[in-house]
């Protein structure tokens, strides 16, 4: 779970980050102790010297010993009660004038000392040792209490991070239960949480925007489905007809009626073949599947023309002006050039050329048709458009639309305006081809 997972995280995190401070806390306590405890010794040695210089017998403290050592090597406690302790021979330097002082650490019965050894005006030197018993007892008390307030701080931070994660976690809760509704339902118009401004309202706008997507395919696919069937009923009407006609005047029918149903089935049967196709390049477009790269559109329309020409007879002229190139799919960019330039020629009178021109990252296909009415330049581009001027002629509707998929597909634009002198100028803008940085 999500939540459990986040909340080790957080916990591990923070009892790492503790245990790190526990530990330079407890090595900067150490530090201060020991400074401290150097400084009591050096604080009693001075107001013992001070003490003793003017004949007076210092106050008996429980945690330190003072003793005077001789310059040979005698010792004196200055508490007659105490128990004399061992002078280390840094000690005797020092009552011999040796060395201005000395701090050495000696163990007696099982017990440690800090000494410190200073010298005294007449001669010899002073021994002050403290037990080491406090220090170890604040340095005890220390160790004991960083494990038990690392635990309790830990499980705190693992109850509040619990807590928290709770309330963060519960608009992904809410949008995972409604897409698990969406996928159960099928509903795509099934609303989701709203959406804040931090990272999960992006992940809920995103999980928007592809439900958005999607009701747009399946509408888009519906409407496909539909005019496809809409479209289907003439030819396979036609088809059906004839061939029943056929059968029912086998052997009876005259020559010339016999060629004229002939070739009726022929036309239709080639109708729905082209139709088909272009039905499942529509639904399909393979072209998705390659990647976008720099076109030559220069390039790309006179070898389009040139098929033409040969495939029609007819005259096919391209112009060029400042060609750039642009970036877009190949096979998709001959596939649009390709269907302008057949729905030109198409409705294009026989005597009459067919011109493409490119200028900068645009290209568009001129003709002497009937030309496209002004509120008919949007709705060319729709799948099974026919327009009142061209219903008789014959053609599926797609061609466009197949223009207008792909194009819009590299993020391009389609556009079909009036020629000046009659006829249409159809075609498509794609983006400029950015070099790659060096």
């Amino acid at each position: 779970m999500l939540r459990a997972k986040i909340t080790l995280v957080v916990v591990a995190a923070a009892a790492l980050a503790m245990t790190l401070a526990a530990t330079l806390s407890y090595r900067g306590v150490s530090d201060v102790v020991a400074e401290q405890f150097d400084r009591a010794l050096q604080d009693r040695a001075v107001t013992v010297v001070a003490l003793l210089g003017v004949s007076r017998t210092p106050p008996v403290r429980p945690d330190t010993t003072e003793q005077v050592v001789e310059a040979g090597g005698a010792v004196r406690p200055l508490d007659p009660g105490r128990v004399a302790l061992p002078a280390p021979e840094s000690a005797l330097g020092v009552a011999r004038g040796e060395r201005d002082s000395a701090r050495e650490d000696i163990t007696v019965d099982g017990a440690e000392y800090g000494v410190l050894t200073v010298p005294l005006p007449g001669g010899g030197a002073l021994m002050v040792a403290q037990h080491y018993a406090g220090a170890e007892r604040i340095d005890h008390a220390f160790l004991w209490r960083v494990p038990w307030t690392t635990v309790a701080a830990t499980a705190l931070s693992a109850l509040l991070s619990w807590l928290a994660l709770d309330r963060i976690l519960r608009p992904v809760r809410r949008l995972a239960r409604v897409t698990r509704d969406i996928t159960t339902t099928q509903d795509l118009t099934t609303p989701l949480p709203s959406a804040g401004r931090d990272e999960i309202g992006q992940l809920t706008r995103s999980f928007a925007s592809m439900l958005a997507a999607l009701r747009r395919s399946r509408a888009q696919q519906q409407r496909l489905v539909q005019d496809a069937s809409h479209e289907l009923r003439t030819p396979l009407t036609s088809v059906r007809g004839s061939a029943e006609l056929l059968q029912r005047g086998r052997g009876r029918l005259a020559p010339e009626d016999e060629e004229q149903i002939l070739t009726t089935l022929v036309t239709e049967a080639a109708a729905l073949d082209t139709l088909v196709r272009e039905l499942v390049d529509l639904a399909t477009d393979r072209s998705t599947e390659e990647e976008p790269g720099e076109v030559d559109l220069t390039a790309a329309a006179e070898e389009a023309a040139h098929r033409h020409r040969r495939r029609t007879g007819r005259t096919v002229t391209v112009t060029v002006h400042g060609p750039v190139p642009v970036r877009a799919r190949p096979r998709a960019v001959r596939r649009c050039v390709d269907n302008l330039l057949s729905n030109a020629l198409k409705f294009s009178p026989e005597d009459t050329p067919v011109t493409v021109h490119v200028e900068g990252a645009r290209l568009s296909v001129r003709d002497h048709g009937p030309g496209i009415a002004p509120d008919e330049r949007s709705a060319v581009f729709g799948r099974f458009y026919r327009g009142p001027r061209t219903q008789a002629v014959p053609g599926s509707g797609l061609g466009l639309a197949i223009v207008h998929d792909l194009v819009t597909a590299d993020e391009g634009t389609v556009f079909a305006t009036a020629a000046p002198d009659g006829g249409a100028e159809v075609g498509f803008r794609l983006p400029p081809h950015a070099p790659a940085a060096r």
